[in-house]
C-alpha cells in the first residue's frame, strides 16, 4: 500500500530541526499563526524550537507552555522609547540581537542543528543570519503577514524621511529568504504591487488554521454566563486594541439598535491588551468615550469573574486580555461575531467563530472575503446603517435561521485545519 502525502511528510520530518524567529510572542492574529504552526509541525515530528524577544506567560497562548520557548535578545534595547517611540528601530535592534545572540555570542544555534527557519513579521535579521550560519545553509522560509510599510501612517515629511531606510531594508531582507510564503490571496496581491524590485519573486498562499479540535468550551462557565447575563443576545468582536482594526464601527452600529433591543442584548469587545503599548492603553480609553458619548452604559473587567457578573445594565463590555478557554465559550453564547477590520490581511477570528457556529459579520475586503462565503456576511465598513441591519436581523429572527448559517460556517472551516497548514508549510522547509 503506498504511503499518504501526511506519512510522507511526517517521515522527512522526523529528521529536522525546525527554529523559529518571532519578534514578540504575545497574543494577536500573528502569534496564532506562528504557535499553530509551531505545534502542527512538531506534530509531524520537527523538532521545534522557537526564539523570541519577549514572551509572557501570562500573555500568551495556552499551547506556548508545550512548546519549546527562548528568550533572547531582550536585555539591551527596550520594546520602544521616549513614550511608545521608535518601535520599529527597536524591534530590528532586538531581533538583531537575538540572532547575534544565539549564533555569535554562544553557540547555541549550532547545538540546534537547524535545517530550516520560520521567520514572520520582521525580516531584518534574514541577511545577517545566512552570513552567521555555518554550512550547510539551511532553508530560511519568511512567512509575510503583510508589508510592515504599511501599517504606519506618514503624515509628516520627517515620518516619511525616517521610514524610508526601513521601507529598504523590508524590501531587501525579505528578498533574502529561500522562499516567501504569504497568508492569503489578498496579500500576495499586495506585495507585489508594494514590493516591486522582487518582482521575479513568486509568493507561495499559506492560509492560518484552527486547531478543528480545540473548540470545547467549558459547557458549566457557558450556562453560567448566559444565567447571569439573563439570556441576553451577545455580539462578539475580538481582536486587539489597536486603532486600525476599526472597532469603533461595532459600537456605531450597536447604538442605531432600538434602545429597547439594546435592553435584551450586550456588545462584548474582547482582545489582545498589553499595558506596555502605549496605543492599546490609549484606544481603550477612546472607545469607552465613545460609547459613553453615544449613551451606552459600559464596563471593562479583566477576569473572568469580573465579566460573569457585569451589570444587567451594561450595553457595552471590555474585556482586556480574555483567557483562550473563555473566548471559546465567549463564542459559544454569541449570536454574531462582529470583525470591523477593513483590508484584513487574512483574519483568523472569523474562522475560530465558524468553528464554533457562530456566523461572521465582516467587512467585504481583505482576507474575510477568502475565508467568510457563507458563514455569514460582508458589508462596506464605511456604511454603519449595513452593519446595524445585520445586527438587528441576528438579534430579533429565530434562533434557527442563525443556527443554518453557522453550520455553513463550521463546514466551511475544515479547509482551514491545522494539519493542513502544516502540509502546506512542509513543502517549502
Amino acid at each position: 500500500m503506498s504511503k499518504s502525502r501526511r506519512e510522507t511528510e511526517r517521515e522527512k520530518a522526523g529528521k529536522k530541526s525546525l527554529v523559529f524567529i518571532h519578534p514578540d510572542l504575545g497574543i494577536g492574529g500573528a502569534e496564532r499563526l506562528v504557535v499553530d504552526a509551531a505545534v502542527g509541525c512538531q506534530n509531524l515530528g520537527y523538532k521545534v524550537t522557537i526564539f523570541t524577544s519577549h514572551c509572557d506567560p501570562k500573555h500568551s497562548f495556552d499551547e506556548v507552555r508545550q512548546l519549546d520557548v527562548r528568550v533572547r535578545g531582550d536585555s539591551i534595547v527596550p520594546p520602544s522609547i521616549l513614550g511608545g517611540r521608535f518601535t520599529i528601530l527597536c524591534a530590528i535592534l532586538r531581533q538583531l540581537h537575538l540572532i547575534l545572540q544565539i549564533a555569535l555570542f554562544t553557540n547555541e544555534l549550532a547545538s540546534i542543528q537547524p535545517d530550516a527557519f520560520f521567520i514572520d513579521q520582521l525580516s531584518a535579521c534574514i541577511p545577517l543570519l545566512k552570513w552567521l550560519l555555518p554550512q550547510p545553509k539551511a532553508t530560511i522560509l519568511f512567512y509575510c503577514h503583510f508589508p510592515d510599510q504599511l501599517l504606519v501612517q506618514r503624515k509628516s515629511i520627517i515620518k516619511r524621511l525616517y521610514r524610508a531606510p526601513f521601507d529598504w531594508l523590508e524590501s531587501w531582507s525579505t528578498g533574502c529568504s529561500d522562499t516567501i510564503v504569504v497568508n492569503s490571496y489578498f496579500t500576495k496581491s499586495v506585495f507585489k504591487q508594494v514590493f516591486r524590485k522582487l518582482k521575479d519573486r513568486d509568493p507561495q498562499v499559506v492560509y492560518p488554521c484552527v486547531d478543528i479540535n480545540a473548540y470545547a468550551p467549558d459547557l458549566e462557565v457557558a450556562g453560567l454566563l448566559t444565567k447571569q447575563w439573563k439570556d441576553k443576545k451577545v455580539l462578539l468582536s475580538i481582536n486587539r486594541f489597536e486603532r486600525k482594526k476599526g472597532v469603533d464601527l461595532a459600537i456605531r452600529a450597536y447604538s442605531q439598535l432600538p434602545k429597547a433591543l439594546r435592553k435584551t442584548s450586550r456588545l462584548v469587545i474582547a482582545g489582545g491588551y498589553d499595558p506596555r503599548v502605549a496605543e492599546n492603553v490609549e484606544h481603550h480609553h477612546e472607545l469607552l468615550t465613545l460609547s459613553e458619548d453615544l449613551g451606552l452604559s459600559c464596563s471593562t473587567e479583566t477576569t473572568v469573574r469580573g465579566a460573569i457578573t457585569t451589570d444587567e445594565d451594561v450595553n457595552v463590555l471590555f474585556l482586556l486580555s480574555v483567557p483562550g478557554d473563555f473566548k471559546w465559550v465567549l463564542l459559544k453564547v454569541a449570536r454574531l461575531l462582529v470583525y470591523t477590520p477593513k483590508e484584513e490581511h487574512f483574519g483568523i477570528v472569523p474562522i475560530e467563530a465558524m468553528l464554533a457556529r457562530t456566523p461572521v459579520l465582516a467587512a467585504n475586503s481583505g482576507g474575510p472575503m477568502e475565508t467568510v462565503e457563507d458563514g455569514g456576511w460582508l458589508k462596506n465598513p464605511e456604511d454603519v446603517d449595513e452593519w446595524a441591519k445585520v445586527m438587528f436581523g441576528v438579534l430579533t429572527k429565530e434562533a434557527s435561521w442563525i443556527n443554518a448559517i453557522g453550520e455553513k460556517g463550521r463546514k466551511r472551516t475544515e479547509m482551514f485545519s491545522r494539519d493542513k497548514m502544516a502540509d502546506a508549510l512542509a513543502k517549502y522547509l
